[in-house]
């Protein structure tokens, strides 16, 4: 049985290339971060104080999104910039699932607060409390501006990087928050019923909840290493097994370290009269051309060296 990379100058230029592209992402992505932390972190500062002066809770809801914006994007910065660091003897993959890490704790970050407004919320109803609904209005509305701008910024890497997808979503959803604050000011300006407030904060926190449930499903999922998505493993078993020379398929595997790349590992076994090099090479193509697999390897085996319907991904 053999085991070995396929056209390694090939790959070796391929990886190269890669990390040129790579890096080159990275810091127009680590760009539009920093910009985008400058402009939340600012107002957050504004937001909190507007939410005291006023006694807005629909504002401290939008304030403490605002906060969790701040630290998502920080965190997605900090995360950028270590996945840009090279594999080494310790960590032969890098450290780019760094960024799956952050993405995590932004979505659990965001529970915490949801649970947060929540609370604040029925408290307010027991409580009620005065707002003062034209403070509330501007401040809200510099926030909107705030929250399309750097949404804007996140956009153009939401599909390309969970972590970017983490920290986007904190900012549209406090985008949305915005709105309805404006909207809760609004209808307290009319009618004065300042139970409005603490509908729209809960409404805000309710609204968020979804959407982190699938960022908090698809890092845990990658931290897993569960198959990526969009890729099915029966059909890409059925793939190999269908290569002119492949008599079996088993002990497969198939993961993605950061979201963005998928890699795989397999035992194939030979058909009599396969070359293996060659068997390993077409097998290695095919991956690449139908399921964007760059990073596969693959063993070659005579005789199976275990249950050849065991699957592991």
């Amino acid at each position: 049985m053999t085991a070995a990379p396929d056209h390694a100058d090939d790959a070796a230029d391929a990886k190269n290339a890669g990390e040129s592209g790579h890096s080159h992402g990275a810091g127009a992505t680590s760009g539009r971060l920093a910009i985008a932390l400058g402009l939340t972190s600012t107002f957050l500062v504004a937001e909190l104080i507007g939410a005291y002066w006023f006694g807005s809770l629909a504002l401290l809801s939008d304030a403490a999104h605002m906060f969790t914006d701040a630290a998502a994007l920080a965190i997605a910065l900090v995360a950028v910039k270590v996945g840009q660091k090279q594999a080494d003897k310790q960590r032969t993959y890098g450290y780019r699932r760094f960024e799956i890490l952050a993405a995590a704790f932004n979505a659990v970050l965001l529970f915490v607060v949801a649970a947060y407004i929540l609370y604040e919320g029925v408290s307010r109803f027991v409580d009620p409390q005065p707002v003062e609904s034209v403070g509330m209005l501007v401040v809200a509305t510099i926030g909107l501006i705030v929250n399309f701008v750097a949404m804007r910024l996140l956009a153009g890497g939401v599909e390309k990087s969970l972590n970017m997808k983490g920290a986007y979503l904190e900012v549209w959803a406090d985008m949305l928050g915005s709105i309805g604050v404006i909207g809760a000011a609004v209808l307290i300006w009319l009618t004065g019923k300042t139970w409005i407030d603490p509908v729209v904060a809960i409404a805000i926190g309710l609204w968020v909840l979804p959407r982190t449930w699938s960022l908090l499903r698809d890092t845990t999922h990658i931290l897993l290493q569960g198959v990526p998505r969009g890729i099915d493993l029966d059909t890409v078993r059925a793939a190999m097994g269908s290569v002119d020379g492949v008599a079996g398929v088993h002990d497969l595997h198939v993961w993605s370290v950061a979201g963005d790349d998928a890699s795989l590992t397999a035992h194939i076994v030979l058909a009599a009269g396969a070359d293996p090099e060659a068997l390993r090479g077409a097998v290695a193509a095919m991956l690449g051309t139908q399921f964007n697999i760059q990073h596969s390897t693959i063993q070659t085996e005579t005789v199976a060296c275990g249950d050849e319907d065991a699957i592991h991904a």
